[in-house]
């Protein structure tokens, strides 16, 4: 083991939109078609890809621009953070996202075990024991492949995105040429609005289902050390967030010209092969949970990796204790790798017990991620406001933060105060590896940082005691 090694910049453009692609199909596009019509009707889910795309492009640009403007700031998510509000947020930063990225891995398990489950029934709705003990082999399987070497990883990564990409083509060619119903689909429009609300409540409702199927947007960013050029970590960016918001649209849209929203709304996960099913018959459901299959492990390949690397990083900037930089002879950051694999195991704890395992872990995976998005659109427009004024990244970056604000508002006090149960207590690790370093701990405004982090942990810990909220 060494604390020393030097990344071979081996990913071209195409692996890194690999990566993009990889980090943001996976488990949520398959439960697109349910998801949404739980909450929402055909307009209100139009209106809500247009808030949500719109707002992540922003996003999207932001990392393209930052790529290019600081190259010296390698891992991007985790560095910009830093690099605009100090070590603390920094810190914050980086273990929100690779906690949000931990628990996004127990959804890939629960989804997969509740695939197997329609024909082996042990498996349920991947909230049963044996979907518990096939998530908990799976992840320290995939532990092992990682540590074996990040580039190796990052090409089988790219052959999956390749492969997932059939089955969804299928659906769609299905669903316009054999399934689709003009009448159905202006039915769906409006929705009930006496059982799920207004439109914009619908709209509301339905954002923590956008940003988890949008997390990996910053997949180039945070790989960005192996990049072989800076430009083609923007470029592969949002070449990668373009082409998936357009499958994710395509394919939420044309279910509801499928079958009515109450329908649509009832379909078990994967709800993507309930509607192909219903076109096709049974051969329909088993493709479909066949596709699955290879999308989310090759996303789950992707996302351990972006977590490790993540808290790597926060490690070598001196901001999570010093064990945590070790390297294996190949290149990978083990230490990192194996907190990842047991947070993951923890988090598959944690959602075994919960009232909907595969629900809980999607708002919570995006709720977790809402902190490092804010942070990063907030140094892009502190930068565009610096010396150098840049007129359109500072509309860009405006939109961006203004996108992530309301994102918060739409998570709810729920998710808000879960995620500070998370992040309360982790500045003991900050704490611990700004100690062992002779570092100062807190500025007088992070001191402030701590407190509302810790008093909102407590809250929340009361509020699960007392059953205001539940898992």
């Amino acid at each position: 083991m060494t604390t020393q090694h030097k990344p071979v910049r081996t990913m071209a453009m195409p692996v890194l939109a690999s990566m993009v692609v990889g980090s943001m199909v996976g488990a949520g596009v398959f439960s697109l078609p349910s998801s949404f019509a739980d909450s929402a009707g055909g307009l209100a889910a139009l209106l809500a890809w247009a808030v949500a795309g719109g707002g992540m492009l922003m996003l999207a640009l932001v990392f393209q621009r930052l790529a290019v403007t600081r190259p010296e700031l390698d891992s991007g998510i985790v560095a910009y953070a830093r690099a605009g509000f100090g070590s603390y947020l920094g810190f914050f930063s980086a273990f929100g996202y690779w906690a949000s990225a931990c628990i996004a891995n127990v959804t890939y398990w629960v989804l997969i075990a509740s695939t197997l489950g329609t024909v082996i029934p042990v498996f349920g709705e991947g909230d049963t024991w044996a979907a518990f003990i096939l998530g908990t082999l799976g992840l320290w399987a995939f532990h092992i492949i990682v540590a074996r070497g990040v580039s190796q990883a990052a090409g089988l990564n790219a052959l999956t995105t390749v492969a997932k990409m059939i089955p969804l083509v299928l659906f769609i060619v299905v669903v316009i040429f054999g399934g689709f119903s003009w009448d159905v689909f202006v039915e769906n429009l409006r929705g009930d609005t006496t059982e799920i609300g207004s439109v914009a409540e619908q709209v509301r409702s339905t954002m923590l289902v956008t940003v988890f199927v949008f997390l990996g947007v910053e997949g180039a960013s945070v790989y960005s050390r192996y990049a072989r050029r800076r430009e083609d970590i923007g470029r592969a960016t949002v070449l990668g967030f373009v082409s998936v918001l357009a499958l994710f649209v395509v394919v939420t849209m044309l279910s509801y010209g499928v079958m009515p929203r109450e329908e649509l709304a009832g379909l078990r996960q994967p709800s993507v092969a309930g509607v192909l099913e219903s076109i096709v018959g049974t051969w329909g459901a088993w493709f479909i949970g066949i596709g699955l299959l290879i999308s989310v492990l090759g996303a789950y390949l992707a996302w351990l990796m972006l977590a490790a690397e993540v808290l790597f990083e926060a490690a070598k900037q001196d901001d999570a204790p010093r064990f945590l930089t070790l390297v294996n002879r190949r290149g990978v950051p083990i230490s990192a790798l194996m907190a990842t694999a047991v947070a993951t195991q923890i988090f598959l704890i944690v959602t075994h017990f919960s009232e909907s395992a595969f629900d809980f872990s999607l708002e919570l995976t995006s709720a977790l991620a809402l902190v490092p998005y804010l942070l990063t659109a907030g140094f892009a427009l502190k930068e565009a406001l610096g010396p150098r004024r840049w007129s359109g990244v500072l509309a860009i970056a405006s939109v961006a933060l203004i996108y992530t604000v309301f994102l918060i508002f739409a998570a709810g006090l729920k998710y808000v105060l879960l995620s500070l149960l998370v992040y309360g207590p982790a500045t003991v690790l900050y704490v611990w590896a700004r100690r062992e370093r002779g570092l100062r701990v807190f500025t007088r405004a992070e001191v402030t940082v701590c407190v509302v982090s810790v008093v909102g942990a407590i809250a929340a810990v009361i509020a699960l005691s007392t059953g205001a909220i539940s898992l």
